[in-house]
């Protein structure tokens, strides 16, 4: 599916589908989850127990719970306890905060527990941190982050493997725009959960985003959009068979100086900026292109349809997706133009619709396309993608089928429809069907030895079923068959982790990926996703500003 950095369907084009970014943790696993985020943890131990702190072990319930549970924690103690005793007091006030906290009364919850914080005696740590974190929690209803904040630092210094009291703090943190301090508290989070809840990683996700993306915006606010890697874009190109902009020149478009010597200048006589920028195209002189399709664009020469849509997929490729759209707007409503054209933009509206999370317009624009260009397989096989992205895989199927009828020999459509049919039996948990489908992978490998994206979708699927032998086999398959293509070998770094946990291995191929292509946003992503998890987190949000910087901030 065409998008601005493309939107890939799951595989060995450049997706993620085998490993989400956080999935990635349970790859790497607890041992080597080292660096800021465990010394933040092991240096509140080592305070506590430079303080003295109590050896008296956590009530069951009280102060461990994940950011998941109830808003206020602590059970009452038994009924062995001294209810007229200072802490017994405290437990009591607490208590009832509890109940208003339920009720919803939170200014009287707050009162509540202030006083049980009041009564409680200054040794019992774990006591004083729960009432922290309950009064935290009643702030946090009343949306006074600061206050949020404060109460859960104190209850972290009590207690620093307060998972609920971290997660809030990374929270409120978040709502004071204090990004660092957020990623800070919530890598501490994931560490303490061994990166097994899905929310507080989506947090720390969300905010590693936030922060390379503010970082590149600043460093780059002054500069051109970047273009991406030559690789990337005759990748881009080559999953449509029926886009008239990326087709060689004909003999009466090429410059004289290429005409034989049968008198075919009189045929190019014209000064067309499009026919510029399509020689510079087949040069890999692509910074040039946007001017040059302006230039037949301003002069509305007779390839202004052309020029547009050509345009337009280039400010889709350096991340513009702002000026790409009126050229794409301009081209779909031509009802003059060529079909495949408006068709072709039909595409890349849509999939740049998907990209900005809008799948109802996305859906709408395909639809379009398949109306107006009924015989073109490129609609059926980007729409294909689209479905496998919404998880509807039947009719992804359907589509994928729909293509090859049309381009019997279309392997790119025949093995993604293979991921496909994979993706529905392993959701499904039907054994011989997972069966069928792997077997569907070694027919269309077979059929098409040289269509690296089957070994590269049949290597996940393989990772997937814990075949890892014959997985890493099946990356050097498209390795030899696309040595330049730099996803495979971050895809094979990360199996390096997930079945050998060789993290040196895996990072000297993510490292590999980079040196070839230094703009692959892929590689960025992974390996920055690796060092939050290691703990490092300048080297993280330093790497995933290079990678925002590859997306091109718009």
């Amino acid at each position: 599916m065409a998008a601005s950095k493309p939107v890939e369907a799951p595989g060995g084009g450049g997706g993620t589908a085998g490993l989400s970014r956080w999935q990635l943790a349970l790859v790497l696993g607890a041992p080597i989850l080292l660096g800021a985020g465990a010394i933040y943890l092991w240096g509140r131990r080592a305070a506590r127990r430079g303080k003295g702190a109590s050896e008296r072990k956590t009530p069951e319930g009280r102060a461990s719970p994940g950011p998941g549970g109830e808003g206020v924690s602590g059970q009452p103690d038994g009924p062995g306890h001294d209810e007229m005793s200072p802490l017994g007091r405290a437990q009591a006030a607490k208590n009832k905060g509890n109940k208003y906290f339920k009720a919803g009364k939170y200014e009287l919850a707050i009162q509540c527990y202030t006083e049980a914080i009041s009564l409680c005696p200054p040794e019992k740590n774990l006591d004083l941190s729960t009432f922290y974190q309950n009064r935290a929690a009643a702030y946090e209803q009343l949306q006074k982050w600061t206050e949020v904040a404060q109460d859960c630092t104190k209850a972290v210094e009590l207690n620093p493997k307060y998972v609920k009291a971290l997660f809030r703090r990374a929270k409120a943190h978040e709502k004071l725009d204090n990004k660092k301090e957020c990623l800070e508290d919530v890598t501490a989070v994931c560490i303490l959960e061994a990166f097994q809840n899905q929310q507080s990683m989506l947090l720390a996700d969300k905010v590693l985003k936030l922060l390379g993306k503010e970082k590149a915006k600043e460093k780059y606010k002054n500069r051109e959009p970047l273009m991406p890697s030559p690789q990337f874009i005759k990748s881009y190109f080559s999953s449509f068979t029926d886009d008239i902009i990326s087709q060689p020149l004909l003999k009466g478009e090429k410059s004289d100086e290429d005409k034989d010597k049968e008198g075919e200048a009189s045929e190019v006589k014209e000064n067309s900026g499009y026919l510029r920028a399509k020689q510079y195209m087949e040069e890999e002189n692509y910074d040039k292109i946007i001017s040059e399709s302006t230039k037949e664009i301003e002069a509305k020469g007779r390839y202004m349809a052309e020029a547009l849509l050509l345009r337009a997929t280039f400010y889709l490729l350096i991340g513009n997706a702002s000026a790409a759209k009126p050229d794409l707007d301009q081209v779909i409503s031509m009802e003059d133009a060529n079909v495949k054209l408006r068709a072709n933009a039909l595409i890349k509206r849509g999939s740049m619709f998907m990209q900005q999370q809008q799948p109802a317009m996305s859906t709408q624009d395909f639809n379009m396309a398949a109306d107006i260009d009924p015989q073109n397989a490129d609609v059926y096989h980007h729409r294909g993608q689209l479905k496998i992205l919404l998880d509807q895989i039947e009719e992804a199927v359907e589509d994928f089928d729909e293509c090859i009828r049309l381009r019997p020999n279309s392997a790119l459509a025949q093995a993604q429809k293979c991921f496909a049919l994979y993706r529905q039996a392993y959701t499904g948990s039907n054994a011989l069907t997972v069966q069928a489908a792997m077997k569907g992978f070694e027919d269309v490998i077979k059929k098409f030895p040289r269509c690296a994206e089957g070994y590269a979708l049949y290597a996940q699927a393989l990772t997937d079923q814990q075949q890892f032998g014959k997985a890493d086999e099946m990356y050097d398959k498209c390795i030899d068959l696309e040595p330049d293509n730099a996803t495979t070998y971050v895809h094979k770094g990360l199996l390096q982790l997930q079945w050998k946990q060789d993290l040196d291995k895996g990072l000297e191929l993510i490292s590999k990926a980079i040196e070839i292509d230094n703009k692959c946003d892929f590689a960025y992503e992974t390996m920055g996703t690796i060092e939050v998890q290691r703990g490092n987190l300048d080297k993280a949000i330093e790497i995933d500003n290079k990678e925002q910087v590859c997306k091109v901030i718009a």
